[in-house]
């Protein structure tokens, strides 16, 4: 866990990885219950026996969107920040799944502070935020995402 105290602090890691999570488990339960909150059943995500004979994967892959949804707590186990009045998901600029992430993968966030900006009242950040795959040549996700924390 990295703290960072406050502003100053905060704006000397421009430009810099600040920290990595532990490493999560990704189930085909987390898998199943994603499916189930956002309606996307398809068959890559849920059926292994279908996986076992279709994929090119061979076992369930985790919807590209579960990936992004691991962000705040892969980011909450890594830094603690300076206490703000509220932080908020602002947006992502870019993002990519370079690597399937398969069921039975375990994943960690590193998270790089690309940009600090001071807005009316508070901070724009922006980072690069890496989910690596244990053991994977490739990550499962490279994300630009911007958030603004407000005092």
């Amino acid at each position: 866990m990295r703290d960072v105290s406050d502003l100053a602090q905060l704006t000397r890691c421009v430009g810099q990885e600040i920290a990595q999570s532990d490493w999560v488990d990704i189930t085909q339960e987390r898998i199943a219950l994603f499916a189930q909150a956002t309606g996307d059943q398809q068959w890559i995500h849920v059926d292994a026996d279908r996986c076992r004979r279709e994929s090119p994967f061979g076992v369930p892959v985790a919807h590209g969107f579960l990936t992004l949804a691991l962000i705040p707590s892969l980011m909450a186990n890594a830094i603690r920040l300076a206490d703000a009045r509220l932080d908020v998901n602002y947006g992502l600029n870019k993002v990519r799944f370079p690597a399937p992430l398969k069921v039975g993968a375990r994943v960690r966030g590193s998270f790089s502070l690309i940009d600090l900006t001071v807005i009316a009242g508070g901070q724009q950040l922006v980072w690069k935020i890496t989910i690596e795959i244990e053991g994977g040549d490739k990550p499962a996700c490279v994300a630009e995402a911007v958030f603004r924390r407000y005092d």
